[in-house]
């Protein structure tokens, strides 16, 4: 496995970049500002949520910012205003809690893996197939993706054989830092095919969807909790439980995502 571009590169300028997200709990000419970091994989989904928020609070002006959770997770304990973080790691999420950066965290959605490929001409048509494609994209290991795909592919060993796992990282060419990009590479030609999750899938017309066997399923949670600094904490709150309300996982469920969680 290697990446074109070194690691810390991308991660370093998205730090530059976000750490200083305007607004963040001031108030500006549209009323109050509630800054979301949320992971890449929440894109569509909390432009919906924020759309359905603000109409219901004319007064507040949700400002998404996305990245990977790592990405995300490093903004934060660098000092980047936010009020609220929703990711797709637990790990990530955790992490933050201990550090008391996070006040608290409930998961509020669930994902899974796919293999996405070109909508025609790939020769990958089941899962098994999957050393075929000769140009595979996965996320880097600390993307909660990547750790996700990683251990699909420990799970695979067993049913599949070890074989079946060599082949498929002798045809990595590229980790990258958030699932977007990684499906990114076969929209635009670059790649054979990407692990992704399913909600990115199911976001693109560009890419067709292969299931995962489901005994080796690999369950993504999705953590989400108010920023321990935060300015607008009683704001953060009522964000979060809009997105755990009937409409809030309705507009989730429309994505792709599982809501039904404890």
């Amino acid at each position: 496995m290697h990446d074109r571009v070194p690691r810390f590169i991308p991660l370093l300028a998205a730090v530059l970049g976000l750490a200083c997200a305007p607004g963040c709990g001031s108030r500006d000419s549209n009323g109050t500002v509630l800054t979301v970091f949320a992971a890449s994989s929440l894109t569509e989904a909390f432009g919906e949520l924020e759309a359905g928020f603000e109409a219901r609070s004319p007064t507040v002006d949700v400002r998404l910012s996305f990245a990977g959770s790592q990405v995300l997770r490093l903004q934060l304990e660098q000092g980047a205003a936010a009020d609220v973080f929703a990711s797709a790691n637990e790990e990530h999420m955790r992490a933050l809690v201990d550090d008391g950066l996070v006040s608290r965290s409930e998961i509020f959605a669930h994902n899974a893996l796919v293999v996405v490929v070109p909508n025609e001409g790939s020769a990958v048509e089941t899962f098994a197939d999957l050393p075929l494609a000769t140009r595979l994209v996965v996320g880097t290991s600390d993307v909660p993706v990547g750790m996700y795909t990683r251990l699909l592919l420990e799970r695979a060993r067993e049913p599949l054989g070890e074989d079946f796992v060599a082949r498929v990282r002798e045809h990595v060419v590229s980790e990258e830092s958030n699932v977007r990009l990684a499906r990114a590479k076969v929209e635009l030609g670059e790649a054979d095919a990407a692990i992704v999750y399913r909600t990115d899938a199911h976001a693109s017309t560009r890419v067709r969807a292969i299931p995962v066997p489901e005994a080796l399923e690999v369950r993504a949670d999705y953590p989400i909790g108010p920023v321990a600094r935060s300015t607008e904490l009683a704001l953060a709150e009522r964000f979060i439980a809009f997105v755990r309300s009937p409409p809030g996982r309705r507009i989730l469920d429309e994505h792709g995502f599982v809501t039904e969680v404890p």
